[in-house]
């Protein structure tokens, strides 16, 4: 039985009826901020050999940053930080202050091939709609899709010129609608179905892996989908087993309701807004856009990916997929090829600061990339 604190459905009404899951920072708050970021450019310590002791938090600041990630696993499962004061803060400041919070609150998790832990969103002429494109280093429309790790946190530094908006909807929401109009598909979601690493695995790794879309425990909802990391499973990979009419119709009747008004949150990002959604219930997407010519105005967000020692627990059959289903585990990511040893080391001081289990297969370093891929 699921209890009031966890995650529930909701549709875009409730979003715009009920403003609880925004956050708009205090004055005490901002200022426990900026205390915080002074000490941590005073101490001059590496991003992976800081600790939280390096970024201290003032009460305010800490609660409000505790209370915000808790949101993530509540009643909306995601949570808007409005008011970071950017325009006082310059990239790198701006940056440290993103991972000075993210050090009370989890464990960053690589995102791409190149192993980065944190990336920059913007728009560095890359191509979605290829053999391993992604999305983030481009100004295309993206899927909806969930990424690899229980929190995503995207902070906004600059909106675009004009598009880029937001969109969000609640798995759960849209379960109970493909209950009332296909509940024959249901069971078909919790099939076996395969999605490609887009070229972003170790090379000890399968270049795919398998993860039913939808859990098979009752009593702990777990979604995840991204259609066109299947899409390539299906097309570049002889010995992935093809999909059922059945497995395709349900993906199609996904790309359906996903965007369905109904259903889909629209939200504009602004300068100093930080979003933060919980992977396994919220699905994400944003629209195209255009850029500002001018460089220093282009639309720019950074992301983290995280895992957080709240998360919930996650179906056995998706172990290939996070790495280790237990509830506040450290799980998720994509390895990439230039794990090393600092990042296993803040990893393992962060799983004893926060109380994580931290499993075997990811406290391994691997071989560095030979070329330069900052931002693959």
């Amino acid at each position: 039985m699921r209890t009031s604190t966890e995650p529930r459905g909701w549709y875009p009404n409730d979003l715009s009826r009920d403003s609880s899951w925004i956050h708009r920072l205090s004055a005490e708050e901002i200022g426990g901020l900026e205390s915080a970021l002074a000490c941590a450019k005073a101490r001059g310590t590496l991003m992976l050999d800081m600790t939280r002791e390096d970024f201290p938090l003032n009460g305010a600041a800490l609660a409000a940053v505790r209370e915000a990630f808790r949101a993530t696993q509540e009643r909306w499962g995601l949570c808007l930080i409005k008011g970071l004061p950017i325009d006082r803060w310059s990239v790198d400041e701006t940056r440290m202050v993103f991972w000075g919070l993210a050090l009370h609150v989890g464990i960053a998790r690589p995102q791409n091939r190149a192993s980065q832990i944190m990336t920059d969103v913007l728009d560095e002429g890359g191509t979605y709609k290829t053999k391993n494109g992604r999305g983030y280093n481009t100004n295309a429309e993206l899927d909806f899709h969930m990424d690899s790790c229980d929190v995503v946190c995207l902070l906004c530094l600059n909106p675009a010129k004009s598009g880029g908006e937001s969109k969000i909807f609640s798995s759960m929401a849209m379960c109970d609608e493909i209950a009332r109009i296909r509940p024959d598909l249901l069971a078909v979601l919790r099939q076996p179905v395969f999605h490609s690493y887009q070229g972003s695995q170790d090379a000890s790794q399968p270049p795919y892996f398998s993860c039913p879309v939808l859990g098979s425990e009752s009593e702990q909802f777990a979604f995840r989908t991204n259609r066109r990391n299947i899409n390539s499973a299906q097309t570049d990979f002889d010995d992935v087993p093809r999909m059922s009419p059945a497995q395709l119709e349900a993906l199609n009747l996904m790309d359906k309701l996903m965007p369905d008004p109904g259903l889909c949150y629209s939200m504009w990002l602004e300068r100093g807004d930080l979003q933060l959604l919980n992977n396994y219930v919220i699905g994400h997407s944003r629209t195209g856009y255009e850029d500002f010519d001018e460089p220093e105005k282009k639309r720019h967000l950074l992301r983290l990916w995280l895992a957080v020692p709240d998360s919930q627990r996650l179906p056995v059959e998706w172990t290939q997929f996070c790495g280790d289903p237990r509830a506040g585990a450290v799980r998720g990511g994509v390895r990439g090829s230039a794990i090393t040893s600092g990042f296993l080391a803040y990893q393992s001081r962060q799983a004893g600061i926060l109380g994580m289990p931290l499993a075997k297969q990811v406290q391994e370093v691997t071989h560095p990339v030979t070329e330069p891929s900052s931002r693959s």
